[in-house]
């Protein structure tokens, strides 16, 4: 089993920054490639990014393309997410999702971002 925690949301203006962790714990080499996601109220969870535990191949959503960078710790096996230029549709639940190599998935709980206009 893999156990993953996010942290780093909360409440930025317009145009301001914040960066998202989040920690692995336990078979972290069954993983391949670690995802954000995102669920704005009343809407499905989407992709943001991805990139593989490596640190390879990194994919982005375009709507946060040149503003987001998605970045991993091997030696400390944290996920990160730097948003940048934060615009208030980017409002949202945002989850941390680490795919194993047969496509099962683990997910975090999940860490609110606001952003007021």
């Amino acid at each position: 089993q893999v156990r993953l925690v996010e942290s780093g949301g909360g409440l930025v203006q317009a145009g301001g920054s914040l960066r998202l962790s989040c920690a692995a714990s336990g078979r972290t080499f069954t993983i391949s490639v670690m995802r954000w996601f995102r669920q704005a109220p009343g809407k499905e969870r989407e992709f943001v990014a991805s990139i593989t535990w490596n640190g390879d191949g990194r994919y982005y959503v375009d709507s946060v393309k040149g503003r987001f960078t998605i970045s991993i710790d091997n030696a400390k096996d944290i996920l990160y997410l730097q948003m940048n230029s934060l615009k208030p549709e980017d409002t949202a639940v945002y989850y941390c999702n680490g795919r194993r190599a047969d496509g099962s998935d683990y997910w975090g709980q999940g860490t609110q971002v606001t952003v007021s206009s």
